[in-house]
């Protein structure tokens, strides 16, 4: 066997035992085991080894950026001030984008049992400000980059939430105070949010979001440029899809992937990251593969 036949083999060799590093993000913290977009969350996260935390942003009255998926205290998860039931009437009058932070702290959003979530650990705690999040971090000398989503919709504007101009700025605003940049990706379903950050910070990594009931190429032509990553619900991708965008130079990262049947599925895509509830399972896969 000549020579260069013998390096042919070897470098086929090495291709097939190489493979890109699988993005472990930890959604809204790590959900499946602590309190969603909490401390105790994010901690736990970057104590299992996550690569990303991934978390969602409201605005308050006084214009604090808040760690939140709602605009609003969500009665499936949080007590209220006195640490009763929110009834079913009142789920959504609780408006963060109507009350000072000091008020939004005083809500209970770790005690009560969240039945999707039978792992996850109780305690009292609340919703943080972005900025004590990137403290938090910055204090145990963490390398964790941020999937930091801006929670936006038209009928949201004025009334849940800040139009998109400001809500970038908000953000963004922190972003550079706490020099993130470059550990940081802005994402959104709201494409308006996404022209906004291209607009204000045009070399932020952006993320389109693709919902479960979307298209992926029809929203993607919606928006002026393309994005850096694309993020839709897992099971609009397959294996073809996963490689065409790959070569087209987008970095895959589907939402919201829990069970390991569904996580083999998308490694075998070879995705570019996984966001899950549960960062310890897919760290245990990824560590037995």
């Amino acid at each position: 066997m000549n020579k260069i036949l013998i390096f042919g083999i070897f470098l086929l060799l090495m291709n097939c035992n190489t493979s890109h590093q699988i993005d472990i993000q930890g959604h809204r913290g790590c959900r499946g085991l602590m309190p969603e977009n909490t401390f105790p969350a994010f901690e736990k996260a970057i104590d299992l080894g996550v690569h990303t935390l991934e978390l969602d942003l409201a605005i308050s009255k006084d214009r604090k950026v808040v760690v939140s998926h709602e605009p609003y205290i969500n009665r499936l998860f949080c007590l209220d001030t006195l640490g009763k039931e929110i009834f079913l009437k009142d789920s959504i009058s609780f408006n963060l984008f109507k009350m000072t932070y000091q008020e939004i702290k005083v809500f209970d959003c770790g005690t009560k049992m969240f039945s999707r979530f039978t792992e996850q650990q109780k305690m009292k705690t609340y919703k943080p400000l972005l900025s004590e999040v990137f403290k938090m971090v910055k204090a145990k000398n963490s390398k964790v980059k941020f999937n930091i989503e801006i929670k936006s919709d038209p009928k949201y504007d004025d009334i849940y939430t800040p139009k998109p101009e400001e809500f970038v700025r908000l953000v963004l605003e922190l972003i550079y105070n706490y020099d993130v940049f470059e550990l940081t990706n802005l994402q959104s379903f709201d494409l308006r949010i996404l022209e906004e950050v291209k607009r204000q910070a045009p070399k932020m990594k952006v993320a389109l979001l693709v919902g479960e009931f979307e298209v992926i190429k029809d929203k993607l032509a919606r928006l002026s440029y393309s994005p850096e990553i694309l993020s839709p619900y897992f099971k609009l991708l397959d294996e073809k899809t996963v490689k065409n965008y790959r070569a087209e130079g987008f970095i895959i990262v589907p939402w919201t992937l829990n069970t390991i049947e569904d996580m083999q599925l998308m490694i075998r895509y070879n995705v570019d990251g996984i966001i899950t509830d549960y960062p310890n399972r897919l760290i245990k896969l990824l560590n037995n593969h």
